[in-house]
């Protein structure tokens, strides 16, 4: 009897390296308790050279359906035999569908972010004049659906001027996005919205940013969640920014947009949100 149940749970996972950090596997195991539902979700730590291998491996132990997370999400997006029009635009996936016996690909890191900003922290996005910092597979996840969210203006700032300049390209209005050197930054300007899409933060990287990008009302967003996003914020802080956020209330909202993609049901994200901000402070208030 169990293995026929274990047969008829739904498996999926999410794909990064390294990825044991992942609060993925809790985050979606609370929405299938939350639909009544019962799945298996897995952190799977796969090399760049493997990753090919290992997805196709879990399909064939019966997974439905994969995150992919960094590094990977660009080279996920080679592997998909279709993708949606907003993953087209991104050029990168972090969800993955089993149709068939193929990968069908979608990306919902915008998705989430603009949900995050505009619903939970009530953060009109219109009209924003705006600053990524980063232009890899991060980056590529959450500028069109700003875009879409009626931004004014969206400045790409990247270590490699060659990334930035073709996410600029990619987005198809060169009114509205612009890639500057990083060495440019003391003479941007202030500016509304300020998103850090850098892995500077991992093993203890720091950014050293001007102050003078700070508008008067800005808010300042890591898409890192935890440790890795402490110090963008913590810059922002001590350069006048009273709205700061990390990015897990991005990392909820995408993965409830991944969740009605496999499972066709869209689950509540206030519950898991709350417990996992609870979580952090705590953890914040013990250091």
């Amino acid at each position: 009897m169990s293995d026929t149940v274990a047969e008829n749970v739904r498996q999926f996972a999410v794909f990064g390296h390294p990825v044991a950090h992942s609060l993925s596997p809790r985050i979606h195991q609370a929405f299938a308790r939350q639909q009544g539902m019962t799945i298996t979700y897995r952190a799977i730590d796969v090399a760049p050279a493997d990753l090919a291998a290992a997805l196709a491996q879990f399909a064939a132990s019966g997974g439905m359906g994969a995150n992919i997370t960094l590094p990977h999400k660009e080279a996920a997006f080679a592997l998909c035999a279709a993708r949606s029009d907003r993953a087209a635009r991104c050029g990168s996936v972090n969800t993955l569908t089993r149709v068939g016996d193929r990968w069908h690909g979608d990306i919902t890191d915008g998705a989430g972010l603009v949900r995050d900003l505009t619903e939970r922290q009530q953060f009109d996005l219109r009209g924003r004049r705006t600053l990524l910092l980063g232009a890899g597979g991060a980056a590529r996840g959450v500028a069109p659906a700003l875009f879409d969210a009626g931004i004014a203006e969206l400045v790409i700032v990247n270590r490699s001027p060659e990334r930035a300049d073709a996410l600029a390209d990619a987005l198809g209005d060169p009114r509205r996005a612009h890639s500057r050197y990083w060495n440019d930054l003391g003479t941007l300007g202030e500016f509304d919205l300020l998103i850090n899409a850098t892995s500077a933060g991992r093993a203890g990287g720091t950014l050293e940013l001007p102050f003078s990008l700070i508008g008067p009302r800005a808010l300042a967003v890591d898409l890192n969640y935890g440790e890795i996003a402490v110090p963008f914020l913590a810059w922002a802080e001590s350069g006048g920014c009273n709205k700061r956020s990390d990015g897990l209330g991005m990392l909820v909202e995408q993965a409830a947009e991944s969740f009605a993609i496999w499972t066709g049901k869209r689950p509540s994200t206030e519950a898991i949100f709350d417990e996992l901000s609870q979580q952090a402070r705590a953890l914040h208030t013990a250091d």
